[in-house]
């Protein structure tokens, strides 16, 4: 039995990524960020939609085509079709930021 909110076994290594189950084209992972945010000018860009929710802590994504920026908080979610490019702009610096995602097929 695992806890998502159970520290990363390596504290302070940047944004950890952890698979919690999966099968075929699905899976679903837990991301912990803690002040961490996209590079400088990366996007995202997937083949597969991606159903976010913030279960801790806060978040800033920016999306392209159209513009949008969409601030997130626990309990906050959506689903990022496949293809829509997206970056992660701002996470909490404070405090874990706890994603649960979901990565499934079109």
């Amino acid at each position: 039995m695992k806890n998502v909110f159970d520290p990363p076994p390596e504290e302070g290594a940047g944004e950890f990524f952890e698979t919690l189950a999966g099968s075929g084209s699905t899976r679903i992972e837990r991301i912990v960020s803690r002040g961490d945010a996209s590079p400088p000018g990366f996007w995202y860009d997937q083949d597969e939609h991606e159903f976010v929710l913030v279960l801790r802590g806060a978040a800033r994504l920016r999306f392209e085509g159209p513009d949008e920026i969409v601030e997130m908080r626990p309990g906050d979610s959506l689903t990022i079709p496949a293809r829509r490019r997206h970056r992660v702009e701002w996470t909490d610096p404070d405090g874990p930021t706890v994603w649960l995602t979901v990565f499934f097929a079109g």
